[in-house]
């Protein structure tokens, strides 16, 4: 069985996906941090867990993440948050500001592309800084 860690996929496919592909996966492997790190660190209940998970991963958080951490960003990982923010979403968000909503998905995406690529120890180091 293959591994959902075993990303077989070369740099110029994934440059070609959506940067909402990017921002799918990226979500996943955002919010499965933060539950591990959550049931790592502490020993509340699956539903304290939830309600505390939600505090980073809504749109305003993770647009704050990302207010955060650019300046320390490469600029080709600009790049790849310039394109999350700007694809083309109909998706109107429910419990979020069109602005902060734009900017999570820039940071999904970037998180998404890390993962993909296989640039694990950047996705990690961003990940720490992220929840810091």
């Amino acid at each position: 069985m293959e591994s959902f860690i075993d990303i077989k996929r070369n740099t110029e496919d994934v440059n070609l996906m959506s940067p909402l592909t990017w921002a799918y996966i990226g979500d996943c492997v955002y919010e499965l941090y933060i539950r591990t790190k959550l049931v790592n660190s502490t020993n509340m209940k699956p539903h304290d867990l939830h309600v505390e998970a939600i505090k980073y991963v809504k749109a305003q958080a993770q647009a704050q993440i990302l207010n955060k951490i650019y300046d320390n960003l490469t600029d080709d990982e600009k790049d790849i948050v310039r394109r999350g923010r700007n694809a083309d979403n109909h998706h109107l968000p429910k419990n979020a500001n069109l602005h902060d909503y734009m900017y999570s998905t820039a940071y999904e995406a970037l998180i998404g592309y890390l993962y993909l690529t296989n640039q694990i120890e950047r996705l990690k180091e961003i990940l720490e800084i992220s929840v810091d």
